[in-house]
């Protein structure tokens, strides 16, 4: 415990900090975070982490990480562009390796990419809002999400009896989830409060409802993949905390799902 909170006390304060700085600095700690995330990916997976199809997918990364914004001019391609043509890559690898490479592989390094990819360049889109308020919206998410973590725990050591889903994840409990969803809420709801001019309580309650079933839902999806390789951990970058999968899974779950239903500002 005491190792995990030295870890959680460093990062927290570097993550934060570069958070409230903005601008290139923050982009290069998330685009450094995905592809370290991508890494723990590809490894957790059995693939060799440089080789191959693997170094395509670190390509990938880094495009879907661009600052497009920060450089001044327009993305060249779409999302929907963008992803069918590395899906089209991803599948041609399969033809000119001759299947050394299966589809297996791929379509799991694809996974990879997109879920890395779009999961951290909208947590950078969030932090460039064009509406001049992206750190606003930024610590709105992150501390509903954090909130959520931290009722989900601590109601679910107190309280809970009823297992959510042991087969995924068996510490985790229904009354758990409950508190995280409550706890969750009254944050968005505080943020409404003391800034009503950005956000509606309505809309609050609807960002902090999502923070909360996404990121558990997001925290159930690594466990589910951890539990498929045998593994505890994805990576050991954090001492007590595990590797960037291992803390940022619900992150990258909750700030692309706000954007796409539009529940925040998306330019």
């Amino acid at each position: 415990m005491k190792q995990r909170l030295i870890t959680g006390i460093i990062a927290g304060a570097l993550f934060l900090g570069l958070c409230l700085l903005g601008g290139w600095s923050y982009q290069l700690l998330l685009t450094a975070m995905a592809l370290i995330g991508y890494y723990e990916f590809v490894k957790m997976t059995g693939t060799p982490a440089f080789r191959g199809s693997a170094l395509l997918g670190y390509a990938a990364v880094l495009i879907f990480m661009i600052p497009w914004g920060l450089l001044g001019v327009s993305a060249p391609l779409s999302w929907e562009q963008g992803i069918w043509l590395l899906l089209l890559l991803f599948l041609l690898v399969t033809v000119f390796t001759k299947n050394k490479l299966d589809i297996r592989i791929t379509a799991l390094l694809f996974t990879g990419i997109v879920y890395l990819g779009m999961g951290f360049s909208y947590m950078a889109v969030a932090r460039a809002s064009n509406d001049g308020h992206g750190l606003f919206w930024t610590f709105l998410l992150l501390f509903c999400i954090w909130g959520s973590d931290a009722g989900a725990y601590f109601v679910g050591r107190s309280f809970g009896k009823n297992k959510l889903w042991p087969a995924i994840s068996p510490n985790k409990t229904i009354e758990g989830a409950v508190g995280g969803v409550l706890i969750s809420m009254i944050i968005s709801l505080a943020f409404a409060i003391f800034v009503p001019d950005l956000l509606t309580i309505g809309r609050a309650l609807l960002i902090g409802l999502s923070c909360a079933v996404l990121g558990q839902l997001g925290d159930l999806v690594q466990s589910a993949y951890k539990r498929v390789y045998g593994i505890k951990d994805s990576g050991s970058l954090l001492p007590g905390h595990g590797g960037i999968l291992d803390r940022c899974d619900s992150w990258i779950i909750v700030f692309p799902f706000v954007h796409i239903v539009m529940l925040m500002p998306y330019y």
